[in-house]
């Protein structure tokens, strides 16, 4: 190589660098020493060539992302440590013209949202058996301690997402997006309630129709393969964990009318969902090749869903660094199963999607992720417990008709 264009790659090493500011990291290109001295780095990135540097450089989500998963960058160290390093470094960085285009471009209309659910969801659902837990649960976890276990813990969120709605037998329960049916299996197995449970997902949708049938529940859930506009019917719940993100803020006043409709002023309901601090767009890469139309809410986007029908906000939980263990969770089974991914989906699918669960561990690491839980009732709900202590004792929540209750709103 000439004289010039070392001086060229050990320039646009230097670029890269000053982008990361004092990131510990260590960057490599080719096989050479990296530029800075690095005293102690968490690990090391390299560079396949000198376009992989000037793609980064030109488009720092979509140029690394899409580098990574060809093969062109490799990390090697600990990946999710390096990617904590380099969110800590630019978390305050502005989105640019692409992020601000795909809100555009990937509206979740109801054909929109069809496309990019079967896109995130409709992989096979042997692919995610590989790494889920035995509920096959796709949403954070809810660890009784840190040193639980991943099935463990995802049977404790569902539990704790039921007694947070202090559901009672006979009740009925409307689930918006339900994934592949744990959590309107388990309110019905387990609380004695009534579920219809609404999904586009076809593939998700026909699993958790034929568990339902294996166990006996068919006739307390009913898996209704339709979107969450289309919900019908009155119910005394409404449930959405998970389903948020594929929104979008702009339909959040439509959803509370979908909320109203479906549980009027007596009924109450929670929101699980992925978050942020303040409104910003998901990162371009996530939203261009693992999830499109996504978009975590801040919580004051989220009251447009309350606020126009007077519901009130009763209970908000933020459980992010449990969403962040999950994903370690996940990842660590990933890995245990990268080999079978590879060979099925082939290299490039199977290193995009290490990257998106390292990522995102590293987001919720950080906390340019978060994770909410909101409680919410209407204003002539009769059954709001007095306290919380219903939620952490082996107890039934307890019901009050005082004037307090009936004046909530």
């Amino acid at each position: 190589m000439s004289t010039s264009a070392s001086r060229l790659d050990r320039w646009l090493l230097h670029s890269l660098r000053k982008m990361l500011g004092s990131a510990p990291l260590d960057l490599v290109l080719y096989d050479r020493e990296e530029v800075a001295d690095m005293r102690r780095s968490v690990a090391t990135i390299r560079f396949a060539d000198r376009q992989t540097l000037i793609d980064v450089l030109r488009s720092p989500e979509m140029g690394f992302g899409d580098a990574f998963s060809e093969g062109r960058i490799v990390i090697d160290g600990d990946l999710v440590a390096a990617l904590v390093a380099i969110y800590e470094t630019r978390r305050n960085t502005p989105p640019g013209l692409l992020a601000r285009w795909l809100l555009w471009t990937q509206q979740n209309t109801l054909t929109g949202s069809r496309k990019h659910v079967h896109h995130h969801y409709d992989l096979g659902n042997d692919f995610y058996n590989l790494w889920l837990d035995s509920e096959m649960q796709y949403t954070c976890a809810y660890f009784p301690n840190p040193d639980a276990n991943l099935d463990t813990a995802q049977l404790a969120k569902l539990d704790h997402v039921c007694r947070k709605i202090w559901l009672r037998p006979g009740e009925t329960v409307v689930e918006a997006g339900c994934g592949w049916g744990g959590l309107a299996l388990h309110m019905a197995r387990n609380y004695g309630v009534n579920v219809k449970a609404y999904n586009i997902s076809q593939e998700q949708i026909a699993f958790a129709r034929e568990r339902a049938k294996r166990e006996g529940l068919s006739n307390q859930v009913e898996f209704i393969e339709d979107d969450y506009r289309n919900i019908r019917g009155q119910f005394d719940a409404f449930i959405s964990v998970g389903m948020l993100e594929h929104v979008g803020i702009e339909r959040y006043r439509e959803l509370g009318n979908v909320v109203r409709r479906a549980i009027g002023d007596t009924g109450r309901g929670l929101l699980h969902f992925i978050g942020r601090n303040f409104d910003r767009p998901l990162s371009t890469w996530i939203k261009r090749r693992v999830f499109p139309g996504g978009h975590p809410p801040a919580l004051r986007s989220v009251m447009d869903i309350f606020e126009p029908q007077d519901y009130s906000v009763l209970d908000v939980e933020n459980i992010r660094l449990h969403y962040a263990r999950t994903l370690e969770h996940w990842l660590e089974r990933f890995e245990n199963s990268y080999d079978q991914v590879r060979d099925t989906y082939g290299a490039n699918f199977a290193r995009m999607w290490r990257l998106y669960l390292a990522g995102s561990a590293a987001a919720f690491r950080v906390g340019t992720l978060q994770l909410f839980q909101v409680v919410f009732a209407g204003s002539q709900c009769k059954t709001i417990p007095w306290n919380r202590a219903y939620l952490y004792e082996d107890a039934e929540p307890r019901q009050s008709d005082e004037p307090w209750i009936r004046a909530i709103s």
